[in-house]
């Protein structure tokens, strides 16, 4: 089983995957999977508090993926160990759970994903770099590279798609007040540039259904 939510900030929105609110956990093991959309905040500073949430995740009846957001401690999370997972790398925060890296393609349960986080900020003229903001959230000219690379060795087709922000084209549509920048449009790239079943982005905190095949997701838990 493979189960998709949003933005968890830790400790903020990770009730979301207690046992109460997300009864079908009682079913899995970790061979399932629950993968987040981006802004994780589980590594974040090292805290008492962020150690008990890695725990309580480690402790659950599913593996735990995601996706990097906007607001991530990229100093950290880019300098975890990476192991292999689904064909292609990861980084490992702890067993069972999983940081997807942008722009790679994964194989998991015979479906092939496309991931790619990060995001801009829009109040990060009231952050502090290197304390609670970082420019690593927005991709680099590597990152980008190395995304339309695996698109081509994948023949531009997947099952799913897994990204923080949304194309431009979807985004106007559903949150048109968001900026359109370097990344948004990169997205569009690759839309229009792919076959695919479905997209999920997190970002927005809303959840709906764009149209059959854009899909945000906040707070519910969906069964893909």
């Amino acid at each position: 089983m493979i189960y998709i939510t949003g933005d968890t900030h830790i400790p903020v929105d990770i009730q979301k995957l207690s046992a109460k609110r997300f009864s079908k956990q009682k079913e899995m093991n970790k061979s399932d999977y629950v993968i987040i959309c981006g802004d994780f905040g589980g590594v974040w500073d090292g805290s008492n508090e962020e150690k008990y949430w890695i725990k309580w995740l480690k402790s659950k009846n599913f593996t735990t993926l995601f996706i990097d957001g906007n607001h991530e401690n990229f100093d950290m999370l880019c300098n975890l160990p990476t192991v292999e997972f689904g064909g292609s790398i990861v980084h490992k925060v702890d067993d069972g759970i999983y940081h997807l890296i942008r722009g790679e393609a994964y194989s998991i349960d015979g479906k092939k994903f496309f991931v790619f986080g990060g995001a801009s900020s829009h109040d990060k003229e009231y952050r502090t770099e290197g304390k609670n903001w970082w420019a690593e959230e927005m991709p680099n000219a590597e990152e980008y590279t190395n995304a339309e690379n695996n698109v081509q060795k994948n023949n531009f087709r997947f099952d799913y798609v897994i990204t923080h922000s949304a194309p431009t084209s979807i985004q106007m549509e559903f949150a048109p007040t968001y900026e359109v920048n370097e990344l948004t449009e990169f997205l569009e790239k690759i839309k229009n540039s792919i076959v695919f079943k479905k997209w999920f982005f997190g970002h927005y905190h809303k959840d709906a259904e764009v149209n059959e095949k854009f899909t945000s997701v906040f707070d519910k838990v969906y069964k893909i």
